[in-house]
């Protein structure tokens, strides 16, 4: 006859020491013997015995001459009690936890939610790094947009990393800064700022036009606007532009001013015609950062995968300082 599976309430009130107590007790057929394997008092594991008798509802172990036998339905409960304590075991065990990543052999997914804002060769050299180190490796890029809740989406598990720059990164994320890289402006050769530099004061500065990429988070007018709005500043942005990585181009044929970190302006500054000149305007470096959500933030792929997220940033920004 099957055995009537445990109610919720008495599911709710065993622990798994409690099982262990079963085993042993079961196993042993002797309370001393059993205390003596618990390290404890034989006195608190007859009381625990007397909880799980009125727990099951069975005697569990009855006398017979002058020692203990089981009962049929303590016999029954030996194997699954056994069976439970060692996956409980399995699970719980720091090597289970912290189970070595593998990148060589991994044919994992991993999905990283971001712009080109930080260098043009940034997004280029991480999947060159990850091709190289993870050869199976699947690697989705998200574009970082306004239209995408990166937080929700971290949350949730369908991105795993995403790596932007914030005056105030999200207080509820893990994060790791990247670069921290200075503002400065990218204009053409016959630019006024760039053909006299003298008369590029604040005034000509928020007087000039200017291209600013769309807003990558709703209701955020970016790091640049947010600090001039800080100031009691502002600018006019002719153009909009959600192709971080034209904007160049628009530069190099307008007069339009665009405002961004000095390691993006250099990458794309020789041979467009264009000039690196210092922002009037005083701002706060822009730092960049890779951001993460606790669920993840133990798991040895992702952690693997950050490290080389960073060190790909830093040996970029070596070579710019270079």
């Amino acid at each position: 006859m099957p055995k009537p599976a445990a109610s919720p309430t008495i599911a709710a009130n065993i622990d798994l020491h409690l099982v262990r107590v079963l085993h042993t007790v079961i196993a042993e057929r002797s309370v001393s013997r059993a205390a003596l394997r618990l390290h404890a008092s034989q006195p608190l594991v007859s009381a625990q015995l007397r909880r799980l008798r009125a727990l099951t509802g069975d005697p569990l172990l009855v006398r017979a001459g002058r020692g203990l036998v089981p009962t049929p339905a303590a016999l029954a409960m030996l194997e699954p009690a056994q069976r439970l304590l060692a996956e409980a075991e399995q699970l719980f065990s720091p090597r289970q936890r912290q189970a070595p990543f593998e990148p060589a052999g991994s044919t994992l997914t991993v999905r990283i939610a971001t712009s080109d804002y930080l260098d043009p060769w940034f997004l280029p050299t991480v999947v060159a790094r990850l091709q190289r180190e993870a050869p199976g490796l699947v690697v989705e890029l998200v574009p970082l947009s306004a239209d995408l809740d990166f937080r929700r989406k971290l949350e949730l598990g369908e991105v795993d990393l995403v790596v932007g720059n914030w005056l105030h990164p999200p207080a509820e994320l893990h994060l790791g800064r990247l670069i921290t890289d200075e503002v400065v402006c990218l204009v053409a050769s016959d630019h006024p700022a760039a053909r006299q530099p003298r008369t590029w004061t604040r005034e000509r500065y928020l007087a000039s036009t200017h291209v600013a990429p769309s807003a990558l988070h709703a209701h955020f007018p970016g790091v640049i606007d947010e600090h001039l709005q800080s100031l009691g500043l502002s600018r006019r942005i002719a153009v909009r532009a959600a192709h971080f990585g034209l904007i160049p181009g628009m530069v190099a044929r307008t007069q339009l001013v665009l405002t961004t970190g000095r390691q993006f302006c250099i990458r794309v500054a020789a041979g467009q015609g264009l000039r690196v000149v210092p922002c009037p305007v005083a701002f706060p470096p822009m730092a960049y950062y890779q951001l993460w959500h606790a669920r993840t933030h133990q798991a040895p792929a992702l952690r693997w995968l950050r490290e080389q997220v960073r060190d790909v940033a830093r040996e970029l920004a070596r070579g710019v300082s270079a």
